[in-house]
């Protein structure tokens, strides 16, 4: 197949293999070293996506990651990419690639409509159009997800297999152009452990697309050899295809290396992509620059490219894309491509912004015949599907102007250099503006870490070379490495010509409202006459104007038009671009994959899996388990046949009325030793610990320091200075992270030790009526009398042989005790308890069950009945707070909202239908006129938190938060369900059964 556009000779392609692959449906042919870009292009293929909400015709702008456009879906089914950029993306045998955002097709999209109605579609139109009325919100919501988004997110899950490797260096390099590689000479065979970083396929940078003679021999030949020098040093180390995408504290570079997206997909074996994280000692940031280009009417329409994009196609990729062009610039980059292009074939016409001049570009553009039009701008394109003629206006002498006409097929546009500032600003540095060049450079560095050549706006080769070579000797050098004595380097001339002229738009009218759009921002759609806008609505703040326009919002984060929108903003108000500023660089420099992130830690491997010692007595008894935090937990363990609510309801009866067995080892238990023990107690917990004596227990509620409740748990005193305190499963690390740095940042001088002995010890609850005959059939050296073992105390003795901490604390309502021996012998006394339990008919219990029993006596479960909002108080347990004395969070608790009226309370809720169980999550709706009105939209009075059958009280019981709770005992209120309708229930008080707690205190 004919590749027309594929020039005769040159380019980094091999025209000895060629590469079938198909794009929306349609089969062509590229070369082996293509990129989908420069494949299509070769084609002749222009038009290749649609704007994102105006759904104009789009083509392909740029070469590199800062492309806007040609975003599409790579690969079906488990293997596809969504986003992916063509200008990325290297061409590989059987490629498949589609256009988003385009349905049915492409060059039948019906969103293309939208071009019709774009003046109704400015900037901020939704936040205006879909407000009224109110309640047509979901139907807005469900028609405007449709329309949104770009690619389509895998459906199946990826085959592929990511890894993450540390590394520490003395050296990392970011960029492998021309500075980076001097750098990196200049540092080689110094003993320093060097890390070079570039994301491109092959090293050399810019010189790949815009060859230079440096000395004697060519671009090429250089590259090659310093690519020689770098591999033959093993301190060196060289990773290709890869991106670094976040600099963090402390010189910690965070970089992706795709290992095989450029191997077809039978060849992908291994490794796709691995996350480096290194930590370096010095870092040279060497990572180029980008063009920006020139805003004008309709400057979208495929065909109109940026300047360096267009000589990176010929010089790298030998394609020609366009044999009519006109080159648009304001400094003399333009003139490269120009000479480019005439080179090969095309025809062009220079329009030059600025007056006539000299220098080394301009004089050979001359020499070569090219026709140049000074103090001329492009004022508006015109064209179909593929720019046709530009309008462009002259300006005489004496200050007339005329307008002519040229038809073209290829616009190529440079409006000056932005260097790449990314990594620079993300490490802490602020960027500064440099009037000369017209750009943001790097100002002072925060971190071990220089920029060079491009990226420091240093855009001449001969100064980028000196630089990197200067920045590579002094940051070994500052390693402790004696650099190697100084090349001298001959043969490059010093970059000469005139400097640029500040240009960031040309309007054709007095505003930039009328006549054909403006494009600022490509993939949003981001007008000129949007940012107008903005400013007429009060925003002047770059961040609030690039938050109201999704100016650099896309997939390119601005990269091509955050410094155009910069200029305009500034121009309307009235200011200098270094005043209004920049919008804030984060990571991650480009898109990087899930997978990279996550390595092998998925499925399974997700998050450690964590059993307890009497697991697999669980699951040989048909446990269903579920995961409580990264713990499995029997659930239930259903019997012939039973399915979940049976067995929940015959494990609850069994604890009500005989004996059950329940593990409670996930439990987070902390060891706390040291005479400031009953200080540390006294500040984390709300309640007085002074006086607890040795072998008794308490419960205690920790708050944070907004006074929301935050764990809670049972603390034995086993000694004057030792205490056993027990987390909720699920906050146990959270808790002991807690004591931790307080401990640590704020208490330093407390004598007090702390201990996670959660996987130390096996604890089995025993609750029940018979709970106490079972014990005593295997603790013969305890007196479980309630005079000697009262509630809330703790004995040692000997279960079943093995060395015992019993408590006599109940989570059930029950008479219950739990059983603690170290985790090796768990098993031998469950078995043992279980065997004693028989003639009482014995039932393991699951947390279903528990969550069960808890409810029926209104006992809390953090994180569940609570949400990091609630205070003691709003729980029914403001008297646990201490008048006398302070604690964490206690000063919290008196802030306006905190004790202010009109909180949601804990209350208990019984619905009119017995048997009807509310749905946790629901609802709780607001009386009529308080918070409602018909039609519009309410205020959530609250909502359930908790709700269960009881099998005891044969009917649903449910616990939730509802505004003013405590006062609203004894009436009605509504709870809404999914499905649209509602149910009454009656607030009532939250403990269901025995609520004088006489069982849990039984003599």
């Amino acid at each position: 197949m004919k590749q027309q556009n594929r020039i005769q000779n040159g380019g980094n392609v091999d025209r000895a293999r060629p590469i079938s692959f198909t794009f929306n449906g349609k089969r062509y042919v590229g070369l082996q070293g293509d990129t989908l870009a420069s494949a299509l292009l070769a084609n002749d293929v222009h038009f290749v996506a649609r704007s994102f909400k105006y759904h104009r015709p789009r083509g392909i702008v740029s070469a590199g990651p800062e492309e806007p456009n040609a975003i599409v879906q790579l690969e079906d089914g488990p293997h596809t990419v969504p986003n992916a950029k063509a200008t990325e993306i290297e061409l590989y045998e059987g490629l498949t690639a589609r256009s988003v955002n385009a349905f049915p097709s492409l060059e039948k999209d019906r969103m293309a409509f939208n071009q019709r109605i774009a003046r109704f579609l400015p900037a901020g139109f939704y936040y205006k159009t879909f407000m009224w009325p109110r309640s047509f919100w979901p139907r807005y919501e469900r028609h405007i997800r449709d329309a949104a988004g770009l690619g389509t997110s895998p459906a199946a899950r990826d085959p592929s297999r990511y890894d993450k490797r540390f590394a520490h260096c003395d050296l990392l390099i970011v960029g492998g152009g021309v500075a980076g590689l001097s750098a990196a000479l200049a540092a080689a065979g110094t003993g320093a452990r060097i890390i070079l970083v570039d994301d491109q396929a092959e090293l050399g940078g810019f010189l790949l697309s815009s060859p230079r003679p440096i000395g004697e021999q060519s671009s090429a030949a250089w590259i090659a050899r310093a690519r020689r020098q770098l591999a033959a040093s093993t301190s060196v180390t060289i990773l290709n295809r890869s991106t670094a995408f976040g600099y963090h504290d402390h010189n910690l570079v965070t970089v992706t290396q795709r290992l095989h997206d450029h191997l077809p997909l039978d060849d992908r074996i291994g490794t796709r992509e691995l996350l480096w994280k290194i930590r370096a000692r010095r870092v040279i940031l060497a990572t180029g620059a980008h063009e920006r280009p020139i805003v004008f009417g309709n400057n979208d329409l495929p065909g109109i490219m940026l300047a360096s994009a267009v000589s990176s196609y010929i010089h790298r990729y030998g394609v020609l894309p366009g044999r009519n062009a006109v080159v648009f610039c304001n400094n003399d980059e333009g003139y490269r491509t120009a000479i480019a292009l005439a080179g090969v074939g095309a025809t062009v016409v220079i329009v030059d912004a600025r007056k006539p001049g000299h220098g080394a570009l301009i004089d050979a553009a001359l020499r070569a015949r090219i026709r140049v039009c000074h103090e001329s701008v492009v004022v508006a394109a015109a064209g179909d599907r593929r720019v046709s003629t530009v309008k462009v206006r002259r300006h005489a002498n004496g200050g007339d102007s005329e307008d002519i006409v040229l038809r073209c097929d290829l616009v190529a546009v440079s409006g000056g250099l932005n260097p790449t500032i990314h990594l620079f600003s993300q490490s802490g540095g602020k960027a500064r503006w440099d009037d000369v060049r017209s750009c943001f450079v790097p100002g002072s560095s925060r971190q071990a870490e220089q920029s060079v050549g491009a990226a420091k706006g240093t855009f001449g080769l001969a100064a980028a070379m000196d630089e990197g070579v200067t920045a590579g000797r002094a940051a070994v050098t500052a390693c402790g490495f004696e650099p190697p004595a100084q090349a001298s380097r001959t043969g490059i001339d010093a970059d000469q010509g005139m400097p640029i002229l500040p240009l960031w738009q040309v309007t054709d009218d007095i505003t930039a409202s009328r006549g054909p759009k403006q494009f600022v921002d490509f993939q949003n759609d981001v007008t000129t006459a949007d940012i107008m806008l903005a400013v007429r609505e009060g925003f002047e703040s770059v961040e609030h104007v690039k938050r109201y326009t999704a100016l650099g919002f896309g997939t390119d984060q601005g990269k091509l038009g955050n410094i155009n929108g910069m200029g305009i903003l500034a121009g309307l108000l009235d200011k200098r671009i270094a005043d209004v500023g920049t919008t804030t660089f984060r990571p991650n420099y480009t898109p990087v994959s899930f997978g990279a992130f996550s390595g092998r830690d998925l499925g399974l491997h997700h998050e450690p899996v964590r059993k307890t010692c009497l697991h697999d007595w669980h699951a040989e008894h048909g446990a269903v388990f579920e995961d409580v935090g990264a713990w499995k937990r029997p659930w239930y363990y259903p019997r012939n046949g039973e399915d979940m609510h049976a067995a929940v309801a015959r494990e609850c009866l069994a604890v009500r009325r005989s004996v059950a067995l329940l593990d409670v080892s996930t439990l987070g238990k902390i060891d706390i030793q040291g005479s400031d023990a009953v200080k540390l107690l006294n500040w984390v917990y709300t309640n007085d610990w002074s006086k607890l004596a040795v072998g008794r227990a308490r419960y205690g509620l920790m708050l944070n320091e907004n006074g929301m409740i935050f764990d809670d748990g049972v603390t034995v005193r086993l000694g004057e200075e030792h205490f056993l305190m027990t987390t909720t499963t699920g906050n146990a690390a959270t808790v002991m992270n807690w004591l931790e740095l307080w401990l640590q940042t704020e208490w330093p001088d407390m004598r007090v030790r702390l201990t996670s002995v959660t996987d130390h010890w096996c604890t089995i609850a025993v609750p029940g009526p018979r709970s106490r005959d079972v014990l005593r059939k295997v603790c013969d050296d305890i007196d479980f009398g309630n005079a000697a073992f009262p509630f809330m105390s703790y004995r040692e003795g000997t279960v079943a042989g093995v060395s015992a901490r019993v408590m006599r604390i109940s989570f059930s309502g029950e008479l219950a005790y739990e059983v603690n021996v170290p985790a090796d012998y768990g098993r031998v006394v469950w078995e043992a308890l279980m065997a004693a339990g028989a003639e009482y008919g014995i039932v393991p219990y699951g947390t279903e069950a528990l969550h069960v029993l808890r409810a029926e006596k209104g006992f809390i479960i953090v994180g569940q009945d609570t949400d990091g909002s609630m205070t003691p108080a709003d729980m029914g347990m403001g008297g646990m707070v201490s008048k006398n004395k302070e604690c964490l969070g206690k000063r919290s608790l008196s802030r306006s909202d905190t004790a202010g009226q009109g909180r949601r309370q804990y209350v208990g809720l019984l619905t009119e239908d017995a048997a009807f169980v509310l749905p946790e999550g629901s609802q709780i709706l607001p009386a009529k006129g308080r918070d409602r009105c018909a039609g519009q939209a309410f205020k959530s009075a609250g909502h359930v938190t908790s709700s269960y059958f009881s099998p005891i009280l044969h009917r649903s019981i449910a616990l939730a938060m509802l505004r003013d709770g405590s006062n609203m005992k004894g009436q009605t209120v509504r709870v809404g369900l999914a499905n649209g309708s509602s149910v009454a229930a009656t607030v009532c008080d939250t403990v269901f059964f025995d609520k004088e707690g006489l069982r849990q205190n039984v003599e």
